[in-house]
């Protein structure tokens, strides 16, 4: 295989600013590379996560117009960490109010993660706005891979790092992992929310590499990106993610006719490869691409590659 590509040279905003979309939330978003080239929409991860420079680099500036935003209560998004009037559907609407902002007819939808999720969720409900569908680190939000991440699965390979989440927990709590820590994390004590924080982001940074990398646990464990992500991420676990059971790949029919590169690694402790395979069975058309030596990040050599070659390809480069 030839030489790993790396990303684009990380460029400033040429456009930036707060869109108020209503029940007292107001997003951050910012557009980046050429204005008027090809219109592509960055869905961040989480539930919870944000956009950061790095971000910018997984498109080639002089070929795309790049959105990115931060969700409902993340990044630079308020009010800071809400989680009322915050959930999958409600950020799906938010995306059509910033493409009609920016005046794109169509956008490639670009996630990783549960930005995948995203991603599936507003392709099946707004085909028509979607050029392209660009896909990493596959969630379903199906009780299987809750149940992976918060029961059994990951913690048999993360073994210790487990019991460091687990240990916040008294034992007679551990039934509901998510719920236990969702009532910590939503405490009206603050040493309550901020050690609850920080745990539960540790465990998403410990799963999210395939080697450790202490400076990515170390930015997860910064209470500015631990607690919205640990406060939205828990409640949209508790909530289901606000879909039925298995409704992404029921309703994927609805991805006919849209390009889709998936981007997958496979040793993803966070997210493992059987959601993307499900995915590719319910919705052949899609380029399912498997990363042997990676696990979820994109920032790992392997699924970096992988993503600035599906943009590449993408423009017909």
């Amino acid at each position: 295989m030839s030489e790993y590509r790396q990303h684009y040279p990380i460029t400033e905003p040429f456009e930036s600013g707060m869109l108020d979309v209503g029940e007292g939330h107001s997003l951050y978003w910012e557009r980046v590379g050429t204005r008027g080239a090809k219109p592509a929409v960055m869905l961040h991860g989480g539930p919870g996560g944000g956009v950061s420079p790095t971000l910018r680099g997984q498109w080639d500036p002089a070929l795309y117009d790049v959105l990115l935003f931060d969700q409902r209560g993340c990044g630079k998004s308020l009010p800071f960490a809400e989680i009322d009037n915050n959930d999958t559907w409600r950020i799906v609407e938010d995306m059509e109010k910033l493409r009609e902002m920016c005046g794109f007819e169509t956008w490639q939808v670009f996630g990783g993660s549960w930005g995948s999720t995203l991603a599936l969720a507003y392709a099946q409900k707004y085909p028509e706005r979607v050029s392209e569908l660009v896909l990493r680190g596959i969630f379903l939000g199906r009780q299987k891979e809750k149940a992976w991440l918060y029961k059994c699965g990951a913690s048999e390979i993360m073994a210790e790092q487990w019991d460091s989440f687990i240990g916040l927990i008294p034992e007679s709590e551990r039934g509901d992992l998510v719920r236990s820590y969702y009532d910590r994390l939503t405490s009206d004590d603050e040493a309550t929310r901020l050690a609850a924080a920080e745990q539960w982001s540790l465990w998403e940074g410990t799963v999210a590499t395939l080697l450790p990398n202490p400076d990515l646990l170390a930015s997860f464990a910064d209470p500015s990106k631990a607690v919205p992500f640990a406060r939205i991420c828990a409640k949209f676990f508790l909530e289901d993610f606000f879909m039925e059971e298995g409704q992404l790949l029921a309703n994927a029919d609805k991805l006919k006719g849209i390009p889709g590169i998936i981007v997958q690694g496979r040793h993803d402790i966070c997210c493992p490869p059987v959601s993307a395979w499900e995915l590719k069975k319910a919705w052949p058309e899609v380029d399912l691409r498997i990363v042997d030596d990676a696990g979820h990040s994109a920032m790992e050599p392997g699924i970096t590659d992988g993503l600035v070659r599906a943009t590449d390809e993408l423009t017909g480069k």
